[in-house]
């Protein structure tokens, strides 16, 4: 695995659109702010045309235009990482113009992003060996002030920290807004982990079983999106299943848009297909669709209904995705996930 160099004061930052860009409020504002953060903080910040652009089908522009940015945002000596202007829908169709030979030449940079980023950071681990950060997208960084979860996300950028802790509240109703964009997260509701044994729920705070160490090479993302690359010329996984065999895959995963109907088929198709050939344990963010249900089906059977025949440890409602705050994800690095109660810490190695 490639692992970029540590971002350091004077560096370029560099922002690519390859999904939406920020044409609008709150994210135009917010990108200013960044922008603007960021340079008090002593580096520069270079933004792609198509950060500005908006006449694209749920990304910034047509498919071609950009990929051919972050392509060349990514190859360029110009700037030292690569954040993304922002999620979206339809980055799918933007990965079909990549010149993943170019690529994978260059040199390694970090690549921040999550959502519809995961095409991008999913296939930089599964294609290129190269470690990305499944994180806060550019814009977030506007918010005045950072929550902790952006001051971790710098510091992993940076290489001050090796290690992440969970966050004690999480947002369910943002205050961010047209009229009041830079509004840090409005953290209001109380983490609660649920771990499953087996199959079976356990209480670690109030069980014999009060903690757990899970090892293993971190690889997922947006659910959403790893669904539509399975069977396509860009699905490697059987191959990176092979060559980190030996670490065993600790699969991270959250969902956007799926209820728990969706999110029980999604999660089949990947079993299906093979991809939890390897895990060793698997990481489950809490889901855009909180608390939700469908014919009597709710977000955690809808996950445990699958993979509970792997016989392995499964943590759910982790401080990953779309309802923030969220830790950042070395996706590609090897991590040891040390739980204890309601708390839990990723420690990261590059290897």
């Amino acid at each position: 695995m490639r692992y970029p160099k540590d971002l350091k004061k004077g560096d370029t930052i560099g922002v690519a659109a390859p999904s939406f860009g920020c044409t609008f409020e709150p994210y135009r504002s917010q990108l200013y702010s960044m922008m603007k953060t960021f340079k008090s903080m002593g580096y520069e910040v270079t933004p792609g045309e198509n950060c500005f652009k908006d006449d694209g089908i749920g990304i910034s522009t047509n498919p071609k235009d950009c990929a051919r940015e972050l392509q060349e945002m990514y190859v360029s000596s110009g700037n030292d990482c690569l954040f993304s202007a922002g999620g979206g829908e339809l980055m799918c169709e933007t990965i079909q113009y990549l010149d993943f030979d170019e690529l994978k030449s260059a040199r390694a940079k970090w690549f921040i992003g999550y959502s519809d980023n995961t095409n991008f950071t999913f296939l930089l681990n599964t294609i290129l060996d190269t470690a990305a950060i499944y994180g806060p997208c550019a814009p977030a960084f506007g918010q005045n002030p950072w929550h902790p979860a952006l001051q971790d996300a710098y510091a992993i950028l940076t290489g001050e920290k090796k290690h992440v802790t969970g966050y004690r509240k999480w947002e369910k109703d943002s205050l961010k807004s047209a009229e009041n964009p830079l509004a840090t997260y409005n953290v209001t509701e109380d983490k609660k982990l649920r771990a499953y044994l087996n199959g079976e729920l356990v209480d670690l705070e109030n069980s014999k079983v009060s903690s757990l160490k899970l090892s293993g090479r971190l690889l997922g993302g947006c659910i959403d999106c790893l669904s539509t690359l399975v069977g396509t010329r860009f699905d490697r996984v059987a191959s990176f299943n092979e060559r980190y065999f030996e670490d065993g895959i600790l699969w991270f995963l959250e969902s956007c848009d799926l209820n728990p109907i969706s999110l029980r088929r999604t999660i089949w198709q990947l079993d299906q297909a093979g991809w939890f050939a390897t895990a060793i344990g698997f990481l489950i963010g809490r889901p855009y669709h909180f608390g939700e249900e469908a014919f009597g089906l709710d977000m955690y059977e809808a996950v445990i209904g699958i993979l509970k025949k792997y016989h392995v440890p499964i943590l759910m409602d982790l401080d990953i995705g779309h309802l923030p705050p969220s830790v950042p994800i070395i996706s590609g690095a090897k991590a040891t996930v040390d739980v204890s109660g309601n708390d839990y810490t990723i420690y990261y190695e590059k290897v």
